[in-house]
């Protein structure tokens, strides 16, 4: 047992060096961050997607802007369009379970705002519909994935390709990089 612990402490360890190497992920995030607060400065908002974990992150992400991170200040405008049951059951039952994210995209966003997707294998269907939907309205799309980046590749104006393939390694990453996210908008936000 212990040295299954030891493994997945080094695996963690190594993916976080990664992750602190990885200059071009580090200029994606920061391109993305700069496209949300643009976004958030002109009145925009961010809605959030994801499915399973990615949906808890979804969550955290959204409750980090709208609370705080770190620094004293107004709350930011963010949903978490994996938040609200009622809402997802009724569209699932009623459309299908691939649009639950689509819809709420088309009801919630306008020009200018930003869906940020989360998704470790980069094909979530309902996740993909959602980016189509925020496309087409003239929101900036943001993904965040694993190193293959699946269908997402085509999907995103910003990328974030998590350097991981296994599902716990590219959630771990998520988590980093999700608050560096955040905490670049709340700095740039909060005077």
């Amino acid at each position: 047992m212990l040295q299954f612990i030891a493994t997945e402490f080094t695996d963690a360890a190594r993916l976080f060096a990664t992750l602190e190497a990885d200059r071009g992920l580090q200029e994606h995030l920061g391109a993305a961050a700069a496209a949300t607060i643009a976004s958030m400065a002109a009145g925009g908002k961010v809605l959030f997607c994801g499915n399973g974990g990615s949906a808890a992150d979804a969550m955290h992400l959204a409750g980090e802007l709208v609370g705080r991170l770190m620094l004293e200040r107004r709350g930011l405008p963010a949903i978490a369009l994996s938040a609200d049951v009622s809402v997802i059951t009724a569209i699932g039952n009623d459309y299908g379970y691939e649009h639950v994210f689509e819809r709420q995209v088309i009801a919630h966003g306008r020009a200018g705002d930003v869906l940020v997707g989360l998704s470790t294998s980069g094909n979530s269907a309902n996740v993909l519909l959602a980016f189509a939907a925020a496309r087409a309205l003239g929101m900036v799309t943001i993904g965040m994935t694993g190193i293959g980046g699946g269908k997402m590749v085509d999907a995103c104006d910003h990328l974030l390709r998590l350097p991981a393939t296994s599902t716990q390694r590219i959630q771990e990453a998520m988590k980093l990089v999700g608050h560096t996210y955040c905490a670049l908008i709340e700095r740039a936000l909060a005077a």
